[in-house]
């Protein structure tokens, strides 16, 4: 059985689970080839923003190529039991996507993680990052912020810098590990506080 983080409880009913807006965000990481070495994902609640079930996988054999980011595919001994084949994770990802109703998937710079995930197609995909680094939709981006044209920062609008302004915590760093961004990405979403509506889908 694949590794999955022990989630937060969330008090409702099962049809009323099902039928809330539940969706999911995604994070891989790749290898040196650019191939997918790491899976992230969480299911939240469309209405509370919590967590609901927690996955993460480490895809072998690629996993042994190594990448960028291999040093964080493993942060803590439960994460060696995430280790399992492409396929296997696709199967035990889209079983759990289908038991708590998640039809919609988010990522920030989403394109990257669509283009990478095929087998995902068939799911509306948004991405995060449409709101994120916008002055329009993000607050707590300083008045003084290099902005372009549309309102879209200049530069360091990231997963980092953008969860460091929107919590205030300058000593936030990003763990590169796929189930841990894929969590502060979900907390990027409840930070900023709009509609899931409102982000912008690539996949028309």
């Amino acid at each position: 059985m694949l590794w999955q983080k022990p989630s937060q409880k969330v008090h409702i009913s099962e049809k009323e689970r099902l039928g809330a807006g539940n969706f999911a965000v995604i994070d891989i990481e790749t290898t040196w080839q650019d191939r997918v070495m790491s899976i992230g994902a969480v299911v939240a609640d469309g209405r509370t923003m919590k967590p609901i079930a927690i996955k993460y996988y480490i895809i072998d054999p690629e996993y042994r190529e190594g990448g960028y980011f291999s040093f964080a595919l493993v942060l803590q001994r439960e994460d060696e039991k995430a280790i399992c084949s492409r396929d296997e994770a696709i199967t035990d990802l889209l079983a759990c996507f289908r038991k708590n109703g998640a039809e919609r998937l988010f990522a920030y710079n989403a394109r990257f993680d669509f283009q990478h995930l095929s087998e995902l197609g068939a799911f509306q995909w948004y991405d995060i990052m449409t709101l994120a680094a916008y002055r329009g939709y993000n607050p707590s981006i300083p008045p003084d912020a290099p902005l372009c044209s549309t309102g879209r920062l200049k530069r360091g609008y990231g997963v980092e810098p953008i969860l460091q302004l929107l919590s205030g915590d300058r000593n936030y760093r990003e763990t590169h590990n796929a189930w841990r961004d894929a969590m502060d990405e979900l907390r990027i979403m409840e930070l900023l506080g709009h509609p899931l509506d409102m982000y912008g889908r690539i996949n028309r």
